[in-house]
């Protein structure tokens, strides 16, 4: 068995050693903050009072009155350091029993100061002295257990972006009191200290500089150290302080029974042994990855607390009232509170299969062009599902071909931190841009499992709000047919019988004159009603019976034209354009044209002007009507500017627009709209070009007419 006098000269020696970490570590820590970076005044203060009392432990012992009142002195400080770190996300103002609990705490080690002051009184009494140390080791009892559940409760209960900055600090500080904790255990269970562990107590100041030396030049970076939510950190902890002790018991007995060389060969053998599995599985790269993701999946605490994600996610897409954000808003959010993102927006499929912008959330900043994505990208999204890192594609990381494929507005925008596909049943129904957190960190395995879990469950919410959309559409449109057939059938006889009447009045009237003004008036009536006919009919491509050739330039003059005659507190301007020779029906782009003039002037306040401009772009000529009114949110463009039925105006239909980009198609062309809301809207008609028209041509060959396809 080892005397006592070399546990002495292991406690000096570690303390020392003890002494000397903490003061190295208090000096870099100082250097850093004059540096300017991040430095806790409480720990460099902890750290320099451990350091004191490693000293005056060391030179006197640490059964001397000073060592005691330095030992004192150093736990207040750490209770300290737990309240800063509290502080550091505001939890101290927040969770009301943390205060409390530290007061009680700190009144409890100062206790140690009434029972020191006894103990010298009383010196010369051994009942006593074994009273008063019974007491002190009691309390010290109440204080470590006490402070290593504020150090359970400050990293369980933080956010998960704030783990990282606290993770070595909390894991220091479980290290220093739970050994604290078996020490006092110990001398509490047998009457006085052992002076084995207060010996290691030095080493164990040691590894918990070390953790701490750690945390702070890692800085919250994404190695992981974190209990299992399946095992409860109390049991956990209970586990492994039982196991410690026995450990300790153990390996006494073991000396004790062992003794001499055969003791010292039982320690070169488990250390040879210890040396040996380390060289052997250390430098393998592929065998520690391993480790690390099956450690961190089954042993250790996940990043996500997921039963809380849930509820919240559930929470976020089922809110609902007059102030709830729409949809595809609440999609981005849901997403942005799994990885604390601040903003986000979400993409998805237009007519042609390019993204467009459906929402923002808290994003109005970011500038995403009427093609955010065109359909190539989509594709990529759809077929792989995988899920981008932008950091990583503004690095150069190209794993599945990403990198192309990504627009150049979102790669410079460096605010956007990844892009979430929405897959329903294989199909893509959205894509979400994520903003970059407050905390910034590397995207990881549990970060894809978890936004690509998520990301189908949003995906279905989506698909089945576009179904319920379509049906009651649908019911709407059926609704419509049947009663615009009962007025298209009531309207029908009307021209009929009008005509009829004309005809008979042509016959039979008597008196020329009458005759004469009878038949004008009639056939006017009927030209009128057969005109109403034609136009309730005009739906689809059947809609427009013949294209020609125009100048688009003049359609717009004579539209411009019609709106400055008609006078009022707005002004229709033409901008100076090029010629733009389209193929067209006249009256129907005409329709079209007054319709968006119309709509941009009730958006506008008196005063404002209306733009129109022709140009030609590639194949296509276009006719812009732009407005600087109040624009329009990306969702109102999206999901209800062009439905059916829906109208902002009082006693309005809703179908103007919806019939103004039908007539649009009929004619073989497309609307485009861009809006920003306090800013206003642009609208472009894309029609075809007479040469792009005489292209898709088909020919006749029995008859001098050509249709247009």
């Amino acid at each position: 068995m080892h005397s006592p006098l070399g546990w002495t000269g292991l406690s000096q020696w570690s303390y020392l050693a003890a002494a000397f970490a903490a003061m190295l570590l208090t000096v870099w820590l100082a250097e850093r903050r004059r540096r300017g970076k991040e430095s806790s005044r409480a720990l460099r203060a902890a750290l320099a009072l451990t350091t004191g009392w490693a000293l005056v432990t060391s030179s006197l012992g640490p059964n001397a009155a000073i060592a005691q009142v330095f030992e004192i002195v150093r736990n207040l400080g750490w209770l300290v350091v737990v309240y800063s770190l509290f502080a550091r996300d505001n939890r101290h103002t927040s969770v009301v029993q943390v205060r409390p609990v530290l007061a009680v705490l700190a009144m409890v080690e100062m206790m140690q100061f009434v029972l020191l002051l006894l103990a010298i009184r009383f010196a010369g009494i051994d009942a006593a002295t074994a009273m008063i140390f019974q007491l002190s080791v009691m309390f010290r009892l109440l204080l470590t257990t006490g402070a290593l559940v504020l150090v359970h409760n400050l990293y369980v209960g933080a956010l998960s972006g704030q783990r990282d900055a606290v993770r070595w600090t909390a894991l220091a500080l479980a290290l220093m009191w739970g050994y604290d904790l078996n020490l006092y255990t110990i001398a509490y269970l047998g009457r006085m200290v052992p002076m084995e562990m207060v010996a290691l107590r030095g080493l164990v100041q040691i590894a918990a500089m070390l953790l701490v030396a750690v945390g702070a030049m890692r800085g919250g970076s994404a190695l992981r150290f974190s209990p299992s939510r399946s095992v409860a950190f109390q049991s956990l902890s209970l586990l492994v302080i039982g196991g410690y002790l026995i450990l300790m018991v153990a390996a006494a007995q073991s000396v004790a029974w062992l003794g001499g060389d055969v003791s010292q060969l039982a320690q070169l053998g488990f250390a040879f042994a210890t040396t040996v599995v380390i060289l052997a599985l250390v430098p393998s790269g592929r065998l520690r990855g391993w480790l690390t993701v099956m450690l961190a999946k089954h042993f250790f605490q996940h990043r996500y607390d997921y039963r809380a994600e849930w509820q919240r996610l559930t929470r976020t897409i089922g809110r609902a009232g007059p102030n709830a954000l729409p949809l595809h808003a609440r999609v981005v959010q849901a997403l942005a509170d799994i990885t604390d993102s601040a903003s986000g927006v979400m993409l998805i499929p237009g007519e042609g299969g390019d993204l467009v912008l459906a929402a923002r959330w808290q994003w109005p900043t970011i500038d995403v062009p009427a093609e955010a994505m065109p359909a190539a990208t989509a594709q990529f999204f759809e077929a792989r599902g995988f899920i981008v890192d932008l950091d990583e594609v503004r690095a150069g990381t190209d794993h599945q071909g990403e990198g192309a494929l990504m627009p150049r507005w979102l790669v410079e925008e460096h605010g956007a931190w990844a892009v979430v596909p929405l897959l329903h049943f294989d199909r893509l129904v959205g894509l979400v841009v994520l903003g970059r957190p407050p905390l910034a960190r590397k995207l990881d395995w549990e970060d894809f499992d978890l936004l690509r879990v998520v990301g189908q469950q949003l995906a279905s919410y989506i698909a089945e709000h576009n179904g319920q959309s379509a049906l009651l559409e649908a019911s709407r449109f059926d609704e419509f047919n049947r009663r615009i057939a009962f007025v298209m059938h009531d309207i029908k006889n009307l021209a009929s019988q009008l005509a009829l009447l004309a005809r008979n009045a042509e016959r039979h009237a008597e008196n020329p004159a009458f005759r004469k003004d009878m038949l004008v008036t009639l056939t006017n009536a009927a030209d009128k009603l057969n005109a109403l006919l034609a136009r309730l009919s005009r739906y689809g491509a059947g809609g427009v019976q013949r294209l020609e050739m125009i100048d688009a330039a003049d359609v717009v003059e004579a539209v411009a034209a019609r709106y400055r005659g008609a006078g009022g507190d707005w002004t229709v301007h033409v901008t100076p354009g090029q010629t733009c020779p389209i193929m067209a029906s006249r009256e129907t782009l005409e329709q079209v044209l007054a319709h968006l003039v119309q709509n941009a002037i009730d958006a506008s306040q008196p005063g404002m002007a209306v733009f129109l401009q022709t140009r030609t772009d590639g194949m296509t000529g276009v006719i812009e009507v732009s407005d600087t009114g109040c624009g329009m949110s990306a969702d109102f463009v999206r999901n209800r500017l062009f439905k059916p039925f829906v109208s902002t105006k009082s006693g309005g239909f809703g179908i103007g627009a919806f019939e103004a980009r039908e007539l649009v198609r009929a004619m073989n062309g497309r609307l485009e709209v861009e809006s920003r809301e306090g800013l206003g809207s642009r609208f472009a008609v894309r029609l075809p070009l007479v040469v792009a028209g005489s292209l898709a041509t088909i020919p006749d060959d029995q008859s001098d007419d050509k249709k247009v396809a």
